[in-house]
């Protein structure tokens, strides 16, 4: 069964294709008020959300669908110990299509393997969040027109921001993009994002800790918050939290049709007085993210329709007796019966990565 657990389970052509489809619904909302006449959304959200549970659930109901939810861990089985397998299953019984999003890391390719019905990855964890990805591709390409030949900075939290990892590796997929990526040195992109995408992509970037420097060259901003809920350490996160904050100042040397976005939700990094410069684009990008869900629902639905069964064909699969993953907040680590599968991602350094979150293995 086809489901959405990264953008790399689309090629670039159905990318691109489930942009026009967003385009043509912002275009033309009328003709698709029925296109899921019948159908069930169900939305799992196993740790707190507004703009992408609301999202998915008005995308449903745009399309004349209908919707179905847990709001919460403690208000579902979960709470009593149920596995995230078993969960999609059932799930499967009651509903169409599922969208879930749950902290532990890998938890929507489990319940991918389960369901009979498509899985949309909601957020996992630190490691995955696709659909936030399309909102994003979706207000570059409607603000700039294409998606290659663009300088896009990334300001904030690069080590734990799973928004900043999805974006760059589907940027990684067009031509012309330099990143630059602006962080202090403690949230930093993360190494094996240099090794395995900006590197062995042949990507253009640049590291520095000073925004307004890099503030005249860049075409697209992306701010990110701290995030409190990815920090072990509170004395660190409340040393970072407010390492970059973006005031009107800062912009005087910034392009004038530069495009300014945020995944929100927003704590203190971008001012409010910012909302109403026309290069702030993050409410759009709210916006973009219900219209590329709408559509992401109608192409999934229609796979599953034409049963297309390929999902997540890995050759090379090996199993726990020779490596180890070792991320705490993957799900293999915390359901006891799910296997502990690896898949060589490097085969010059051999580096294997844990099948479920992604992680190196040891």
């Amino acid at each position: 069964m086809r489901s959405l657990i990264d953008t790399v389970d689309f090629s670039i052509e159905e990318l691109d294709d489930l942009i026009r489809v967003a385009c043509d619904i912002a275009d033309h909302p009328e003709k698709y008020a029925h296109a899921c006449d019948g159908k069930i959304l169900a939305t799992l959200f196993f740790e707190p959300s507004t703009r992408t549970r609301l999202s998915f659930e008005a995308a449903m109901l745009s399309l004349g669908g209908n919707v179905i939810s847990v709001s919460s861990a403690g208000a579902s089985s979960a709470a009593k110990g149920e596995s995230v397998a078993d969960t999609a299953k059932t799930v499967s019984c009651y509903a169409d299509i599922m969208a879930m999003r749950h902290p532990l890391e890998g938890a929507a390719l489990v319940a991918a393997h389960a369901a009979s019905i498509p899985v949309i990855n909601a957020g996992d964890g630190g490691h995955c969040h696709p659909t936030q990805t399309l909102a994003d591709l979706y207000t570059i390409y409607r603000e700039k027109g294409r998606l290659n030949n663009l300088t896009v900075g990334f300001c904030g939290d690069l080590k734990y921001g799973r928004t900043v990892h999805s974006l760059i590796n589907a940027l990684s997929r067009y031509t012309g993009i330099k990143v630059v990526l602006i962080s202090p040195e403690e949230l930093r992109l993360p190494e094996y994002m240099f090794a395995e995408v900006l590197d062995k992509k042949g990507m253009t970037y640049e590291e520095t800790t000073d925004l307004v420097a890099a503030m005249p060259e860049l075409d697209i901003l992306y701010m990110t918050r701290v995030q409190r809920e990815r920090f072990a350490d509170q004395e660190q996160y409340q040393r970072l939290k407010d390492s970059y904050i973006l005031t009107l100042d800062k912009l005087d040397t910034a392009k004038a049709d530069l495009a300014i976005l945020h995944p929100l939700p927003r704590v203190n990094e971008i001012s409010v007085a910012i909302d109403n410069d026309p290069r702030a684009c993050y409410f759009k990008q709210v916006l973009g993210g219900k219209l590329m869900r709408m559509a992401l629902i109608l192409k999934l639905l229609e796979d599953a329709k034409n049963d297309y069964q390929s999902f997540r064909v890995v050759d090379g699969l090996i199993h726990k007796d020779t490596k180890t993953c070792r991320n705490g907040r993957c799900i293999c680590q915390v359901e006891q019966e799910i296997e502990h599968l690896f898949v060589q991602t490097d085969a010059e350094n051999d580096v294997w990565r844990c099948y479920w979150c992604e992680t190196q293995a040891e």
